[in-house]
């Protein structure tokens, strides 16, 4: 796939997306905030592709895509959520090589970090606990994903997966699903 692509399938999902409880309950609250995160990771992804920063491009569309799939999981959103990550098949040019090796490294230590510093806060017989169980095995997964691309030399798709898998943790830690025991800077809350 190609990152324009990409960029305006987020940008036509994120547009669909809408929040499932009223606003003025504690759910459509943090629904907004998952919305408005989601909206601005479309809109950041589109400016940094119009101005020429792929890498940053890439790295706004998959982890507002983490933002907007974590969302719609949890039921805090209605919208379609993506079925798999895409394989971006598109070169980035060589002028932008260290920015992708630098920013996939640090994505890669930062999710890394915040997997080590969150603890799942729900009761072991709840529902929100086999929920936070599967937003961690995702950014877990997507870690993994990410660390096998980044040994395959494919930096641009491990970018996609820890920004992918990032979302999907913030998302976890906004909700309440987990609770930090590490580095708070690591998360937007």
């Amino acid at each position: 796939m190609l990152i324009e692509s990409y960029g305006k399938e987020f940008t036509t999902d994120s547009s669909a997306a809408c929040p499932v409880a009223p606003a003025s309950t504690p759910l459509g609250a943090t629904a907004a905030e998952i919305l408005e995160m989601v909206y601005c990771y479309a809109s950041d992804g589109m400016v940094f592709y119009r101005k020429g920063d792929l890498v940053n491009a890439i790295a706004s569309f998959a982890y507002g895509y983490g933002w907007l799939d974590a969302g719609v999981y949890l039921g805090y959103l209605n919208g379609r959520s993506a079925t798999s990550l895409p394989v971006i098949s598109e070169q980035i040019p060589d002028t932008l090589f260290d920015h992708l090796s630098e920013k996939t490294s640090r994505y890669q230590r930062m999710l890394s970090s915040a997997l080590d510093g969150v603890a799942v806060l729900p009761d072991t017989e709840t529902r929100a606990f086999s929920a936070a169980q599967n937003i961690r095995t995702t950014a877990e997964v997507n870690y993994a994903e990410g660390t096998t691309l980044v040994l395959a030399k494919d930096l641009t798709n491990a970018l996609v997966s820890f920004s992918y898998g990032y979302g999907w943790l913030d998302v976890g830690v906004r909700t309440g699903l987990f609770g930090i025991t590490g580095d708070r800077h690591l998360f937007t809350i």
